[in-house]
This record gives structure tokens, C-alpha cells and sequence, in this order.
């Protein structure tokens, strides 16, 4: 037992790598009610409400461990440094599905970073945004932020917030159950034109400009609208990539951003133990080759394990080629040609880093506190636009990204001393338009290290191993096509009665991956909602 009453979960312990229950013959040798495919954290979830409503149900996950994009690994030479590779920190999990699933019980812990976001500068000041409203007004006046624009920012800030508690605070949630039409979704934001705006057609930049004129406000807040997202915070739409990571409400305490204790992937190895508990099988290293509606799956290896119903956790672009194209033209030509139409383009790169010591940053010289931050790095909002140009002629140009450092709370996932470093990136293709990952990795490698630097003199002194993951990485490694974090854009054009529904028109065939409503990140409410779905389907 743990000393604030969890108990120790043994899938944590073993990182995910849970690997087979029984041999195959045997899973093959009965009938399951569901056959979910991909362990990650919604298939997983799914996996838990399906299981606890006393269906039969398979977990087969091709990879050796549980957890998808939100999983530990360790990937350096020293395999004491434990880091998450694509997943860093948590805001979004659903509290229904931590409350229901017993998550706490199950070892899940986390600390909230304080400031929530901290952006160092290059003339050596800073400004955050702390946890205590107070401390972000006094770091607005230390920097001579004029008292309109300080107005501005507050106006700026409560405006998504109003919008967060109407569509997720009002007569229903709506990210529970079947995404609300655009009718209704102005309905319950009773009309506004300016919050109609916000979630639907604004870019971050124009929003940013209603609200506040000074640049450094503008270079500061940019980020939240383009996270994982083809496009540049001045392009429409990506005010509501914001307002996506806004509507979480982590401990009940509005929009925050947490460290989970041990790391991400404790996220997603709980969840499988509440899954486990309830009767679910997991399976690992199980690759499957296709999926057969009505009958169940293929494995690559050609053996059939017979299912009534298929929830598939794989990305759309995976989903139909296992299902294959005719099978769903046949149900329905339009389904078949949204999903092949599918946007997954990613500029999304990772920077995952094994340190001797903590950055020492100029704007908080010798100072540790930023290591329990979220940090944004950017040379300011037209830097990332024309970065993000430059990814669309195939070109990498990392002017964007966001520092975690896990071992600032939580020293666990190093050698005693040591620290971790993980970096989300922006912007970097794909496909490049000379040269190919592997011959430009060091370079885009470089990119990082330089943007960090001007911020955290002398870093590449401090790191002992790192590991770079383009796109590319990220598709080989995690499944998730064109490298897309959130299996998919989540602009407006890809969002709400836009994103993909759990029920697809192939009877017996769910989706219930971050391609569905309400859209990426770690939330698990994907995979609750497809769990209902099969459940009133019966």
C-alpha cells in the first residue's frame, strides 16, 4: 500500500509490458463480446467500462507495452532514465473516468506546475502564469505592461474560461456522449457572437488583438493554438486549439496543467489496471492484421479471434486499412471518403533529453523553481508563422517549444542527482524537401539545442543523452500516422459534429480514438463515450 492509501499497481511497476495472458491459441479459442484494437489510453478505458458492464473483453496491443502515446520508456543507454516520449503533462483527463475508475486507488498522483506556464525572454525577463492570480498580476506590472493591456489580458483570460463553463459546466457536458451540432453549440453559448467566434473561426492572434496590445503579450500566449496543429497562430481556427486545452478541470480547479507522479504513461497503466480488475483481458505484442465485421479480427500471423463487436483505438488512417476500403465504401461511400480525406498532417517534433543537471535559466538565474513549470520557448509569434511557412516548403525551423522537466517534482525517473528533459516541438514535416529524417536528425537536433540555449546558456554541457522523434518516429514507434499526436487536426474543420463518431456505419465496428469527439490529448473520455456506445447498442 501507498502511504495516502493507493496501492501499488503491478501493470505500472512492469511499465505496461504486460505481455501475453495465455498463448494465442487459447485467446483465439473462445468467443469475446468486444475485441478492442490498441492499447492506448481510450482503448484501454473503453476496455474498463466495457469489462465493469460484464461484456467479455480483449485488449490487443501490437506494441510490447501498454499506453500508446501516453506510456514510459526508457530510451537512453542508461536505462535508469525512465521518460515519456510523446505524452509530458496531464489537464484534461476527465474526472468522471478518474472517479469512476478508481484512478487514485490505483497509484495516480500528480502535482500541479506552478507557474501553470512561465515564458523566459530574450532581454533576460520573464512572466508567468501562477496557480494565484496575484502573482501573474505582479509579474504583469514588474514587466511595464500598461494597466489597459493588463485589463485586456484578464478579459482575454475570462472569456475562455466563460467558455469552458458553458460547454462543459452548463445543462450537459459537452464531451459527454454525441457531440452537440454547431446550432447547439451556439445555443449554449447563448448566442455570443465573440465566443461563436472563438470556437469555431478566430485565430489565436485575432483574439490576442481584441484584448491587448503589447507584443510581448502576443509572443507569450500564441502557443496554446497551435500545439499539434498544421497551421500558425495567425491561420484561422486556431483560437479554438486553445480553447481545446482550456476545458479541462483538474481537481476542480479549472484549467491547470499537472506533473504525474512517475510519469505519463501512470496515466494509462491505471486505467489498465481498473480494466484488468474488471475482467478485461490485455494482451501485448499481439499485432493485428485485419479487422472482419461481424467475425472479429486477423492477427498478422493469420489466426482469427471471433468478436461481435470491434472498437478500434487505432487511428483512422490504420483503422481503414484494416478494415479495408471496401467494406466501409460498401456501408458508406461518404464515411469511406472522410476517412480517406482525413487530415493528419503533423509539424510536431520531440526532443527527449537525459541531463546532469538542471537548466539554469538567465531569466531565473541559479533559481530551480522553473523546473516545476511548464516553459515556453519562442522567439515570438511572426518567428512561428514564418516557421510554420518554412514546414510547409518541407523544411524543419524549431521556433517553438515547451520544456518539461519531470524530475523538478518528481526525481524518480532518473539516477540519483540526474534530471529528464522532455521538449515538444514546433515546426518540423513530415517529409522534407531535401534529405530524409535519418540524414537530418542531428540537425533539427541542433535546432533544439540553440533554442534552448538562448534562454539556458551552456545546456548542451549538460545533457548526457537525448533522442529526437520527427514525425516519422512518431508514426514507426507510436502507430499514429503522419506523426499526428491527436490522430488527426483539430481545427475547427476537424472538431465537434466534424470529428469522427464512435458508432461508424460497419455494424459491430467502433472508433473510439483521439479521432473522435472530443478530440486529442489525454482526456479518456473518448473511450468512455464509445464504451457507451456499445453498451446501448447492446
Amino acid at each position: 500500500m501507498l502511504a495516502d492509501g493507493g496501492r501499488v499497481n503491478d501493470i505500472a511497476a512492469r511499465l505496461g509490458e504486460v505481455g501475453l495472458p495465455a498463448p494465442v491459441s487459447e485467446l483465439a479459442a473462445r468467443d469475446w463480446d468486444v475485441v478492442i484494437v490498441g492499447g492506448g489510453h481510450n482503448g484501454l478505458t473503453a476496455a474498463a467500462y466495457l469489462a465493469r458492464a460484464g461484456r467479455s473483453v480483449l485488449v490487443l496491443e501490437r506494441r510490447e507495452r501498454l499506453g500508446g502515446a501516453c506510456t514510459l520508456e526508457r530510451p537512453f543507454e542508461d536505462d535508469r532514465f525512465v521518460v515519456s516520449p510523446c505524452a509530458y503533462v496531464l489537464g484534461l483527463l476527465d474526472q468522471k473516468v478518474i472517479d469512476e475508475l478508481e484512478l487514485h486507488r490505483r497509484g495516480l498522483r500528480w502535482w500541479i506546475a506552478d507557474p501553470n506556464l512561465w515564458i523566459p525572454f530574450a532581454d533576460g525577463t520573464s512572466l508567468g502564469q501562477f496557480v494565484d492570480d496575484s502573482r501573474t498580476q505582479a509579474d504583469l506590472e514588474a514587466m511595464g505592461v500598461s494597466k489597459a493591456d493588463i485589463d485586456g489580458y484578464w478579459r482575454h483570460q475570462k472569456l475562455y474560461d466563460d467558455v469552458r463553463r458553458l460547454l462543459r459546466k452548463g445543462e450537459r457536458d459537452s464531451w459527454e456522449g454525441e457531440t452537440p451540432t454547431r446550432a447547439e453549440i451556439e445555443e449554449m453559448l447563448g448566442g455570443s457572437r465573440e465566443m461563436i467566434d472563438l470556437v469555431f473561426e478566430a485565430s489565436i492572434a485575432e483574439v490576442m488583438e481584441d484584448h491587448f496590445s503589447d507584443q510581448r503579450l502576443h509572443d507569450a500566449f500564441f502557443g496554446g493554438g497551435v500545439i499539434g496543429t498544421w497551421a500558425g497562430p495567425k491561420d484561422p481556427g486556431t483560437a479554438s486549439v486553445k480553447l481545446m486545452h482550456h476545458q479541462g478541470d483538474l481537481d476542480g480547479k479549472g484549467s491547470n496543467w499537472a506533473y504525474v507522479e512517475g510519469g505519463m504513461g501512470m496515466v494509462s497503466f491505471a486505467i489498465a489496471d481498473a480494466a484488468a480488475e474488471a475482467g478485461a483481458t490485455l494482451a501485448c505484442g499481439v499485432p493485428v492484421g485485419r479487422i472482419v465485421p461481424g467475425e472479429g479480427v486477423e492477427l498478422e500471423d493469420g489466426t482469427t479471434i471471433r468478436a461481435a463487436a470491434v472498437v478500434s483505438n487505432a487511428d483512422p488512417k490504420r483503422a481503414l486499412a484494416l478494415i479495408g476500403a471496401e467494406a466501409i465504401g460498401a456501408a458508406d461511400p461518404a464515411f469511406r471518403t472522410r476517412l480517406e480525406d482525413w487530415d493528419v498532417r503533423s509539424p510536431v517534433v520531440k526532443f527527449n533529453a537525459a541531463l546532469e543537471e538542471l537548466p539554469n535559466w538567465t531569466a531565473a538565474d541559479g533559481a530551480e523553481w522553473p523546473a516545476r513549470a511548464m516553459i515556453e520557448l519562442t522567439d515570438g509569434i511572426d518567428s512561428a508563422q514564418a516557421a510554420f511557412e518554412r514546414c510547409e516548403a518541407g523544411e524543419p525551423a524549431v521556433a517553438f517549444a515547451e520544456v518539461y522537466t519531470q524530475t523538478g517534482f518528481d526525481p524518480s525517473p532518473a539516477p540519483a542527482g540526474k534530471h529528464s528533459m522532455t521538449v515538444f516541438g514546433q515546426y518540423a514535416p513530415y517529409e522534407l524537401s531535401a534529405g530524409d529524417w535519418d540524414a537530418r536528425r542531428e540537425e533539427v537536433a541542433r535546432q533544439f539545442i540553440d533554442l534552448i540555449d538562448g534562454f539556458a546558456p551552456g545546456i548542451e554541457d549538460r545533457l548526457i543523452d537525448y533522442e529526437v522523434l520527427g514525425p516519422p518516429d512518431i508514426e514507426s514507434r507510436i502507430g499514429l500516422t503522419g506523426g499526428n499526436i491527436f490522430q488527426g487536426q483539430v481545427l475547427p474543420g476537424q472538431m465537434w459534429e466534424d470529428r469522427l463518431p464512435y458508432r461508424t456505419p460497419v455494424p459491430g465496428f467502433y472508433l473510439c480514438g483521439a479521432a473522435t469527439h472530443p478530440g486529442g490529448s489525454v482526456i479518456a473520455t473518448n473511450g468512455r463515450n464509445a464504451a457507451a456506445s456499445v453498451l446501448a447498442d447492446g
